[in-house]
């Protein structure tokens, strides 16, 4: 594919340094206190996985001056390190944000890097907040000029397009110029991550991770004068034309500022691959109206939009991790105990025998009327009986959005047993009044335990 007419990289570098923190819509800066309140719980909830576990035992002992927090726990480490960390706990139960339209988690790289900046330089709440409605801008309009061919060919776009947003943050409150910015976006097109064959692994949520401290490097770097090209994005062998079969270039410059990717943001009720939600919404709502029995069932039949069994067809889910990927262990598991979140996706619940049997019972087929967010389920009884279901729209779809009620129910529910009910409570008021704190610094440390 010949070079882009248009110079994406340098249109895009231009509109960030210029953008400023007044222009910001009400709307556009709720959503984004939302998606920064979503994004702590899901780091403290997932703090003490033992994907973080091993990583700080890796790396810890190599971590510089430790000036930065590990969300839900007591130890510091540099920045860098804390932008991968609090990027894999933020992500590991996969139960973050998630930009319905490429399926990108947008505040794992983008927050992870923010936060860990912000413990190393003072940063007021307003731009903090406008800092990461620039990064998720940035990551979600390059995901939308690459989806769907990207992701087909296997990269997971939450790594290879997050490390643009992160850049893009923390270049903002560095105060890079257009063509340190263009520098920092190029240096973060130079270190794309994510394959889709880790799914099910710890290694997925190391990509955004990684995305926010490679982010990070990229804006420290340039901001030091460390050159990289100014096409990264548009030239001939640069990240579109390397990285993806087809592209359209237009999907990132155009309308720079008279929207935002953020204000379509979406915020997951249950802990698993957002595709299988439909399927855990309908379950819980036969389960519920039906006041079922499990005992009593025979079989479940799901149908379900394509996708679904090309992300979540595991059978015979092994591990916790492994299950959020098995549409067949989200129905039996949201039958069985009524529920879909982390503690449904354990490896407690995965190996569970009651549920894998009633695992063993479910089958599923595509049903390409569909949309993404719907599902079918059928359920027969061993007396005969069929119970149906058809959810249109899942919960935490654009159309049934969740409410703060709602995110505030799930921080608590996450963050409660690692910080206490009190102090998790203390966390969740500061992380709304995010905007208007002098330091955002002073979260980070209400952070930790």
């Amino acid at each position: 594919m010949s070079d882009q007419a248009e110079p994406v990289t340098a249109t895009l570098a231009n509109y960030l340094v210029q953008a400023r923190p007044e222009a910001l819509p009400t709307a556009v800066r709720e959503e984004a206190v939302r998606t920064f309140v979503n994004w702590v719980g899901c780091a403290v909830g997932g703090s003490r996985h033992e994907a973080v576990e091993a990583g700080l035992a890796a790396l810890g002992p190599f971590s510089g001056p430790p000036c930065a927090s590990l969300l839900g726990r007591a130890e510091r480490v540099d920045p860098l390190l804390a932008a991968l960390l609090n990027g894999i706990s933020s992500h590991v139960f996969d139960f973050d944000d998630t930009h319905l339209r490429t399926v990108i988690h947008p505040a794992g790289p983008v927050a992870s890097a923010l936060l860990a900046f912000a413990e190393h330089q003072p940063v007021r709440g307003e731009d903090f907040l406008h800092a990461l409605v620039l990064g998720v801008e940035v990551e979600c309009r390059i995901g939308n000029a690459v989806f769907p061919a990207h992701y087909d060919i296997g990269w997971h776009i939450t790594g290879s397009a997050g490390v643009f947003g992160a850049a893009a943050a923390v270049g903002k409150l560095l105060g890079l110029d257009a063509r340190g910015m263009a520098w920092a976006l190029g240096l973060a097109a130079t270190q794309p991550v994510g394959l889709r064959e880790m799914f099910g692994s710890m290694t997925k949520s190391f990509h955004p991770g990684r995305a926010a401290q490679n982010g990070m490097t990229a804006a420290l770097l340039a901001s030091r004068g460390y050159t990289s090209s100014e096409q990264a994005l548009e030239a001939r062998r640069g990240w579109l034309n390397v990285l993806s079969v087809s592209h359209d270039a237009r999907a990132i410059t155009q309308g720079l500022g008279d929207s935002y990717e953020i204000s379509v943001n979406s915020y997951k009720p249950f802990a698993c691959g957002i595709v299988i939600h439909p399927v855990i919404d309908a379950c819980l709502q036969l389960r519920e109206r039906e006041k079922l029995e499990v005992d009593a069932v025979r079989a479940v039949r799901l149908r379900v939009h394509p996708l679904v069994l090309e992300l979540t067809g595991k059978t015979e889910p092994r591990s916790g991790l492994e299950g959020k990927f098995s549409v067949f262990h989200a129905a039996a598991v949201a039958l069985r105990e009524g529920d879909g979140g982390e503690r449904q996706f354990s490896d407690r619940a995965v190996l569970d025998p009651a549920v894998v049997a009633l695992r063993r019972k479910v089958s599923a087929s595509i049903d390409d009327a569909l949309q993404a967010d719907a599902a079918r389920v059928d359920i027969e009884l061993i007396d005969g009986r069929r119970l149906e279901l058809h959810v249109e729209h899942a919960i935490g779809s654009k159309h049934r959005p969740m409410s703060n009620a709602d995110l505030e129910h799930k921080f608590l529910g996450l963050a409660q047993d690692v910080l206490g009910r009190a102090r998790s409570r203390r966390l969740l008021d500061a992380c709304w009044s995010v905007e208007h704190v002098e330091d955002v610094a002073a979260i980070a440390a209400a952070a930790r335990t």
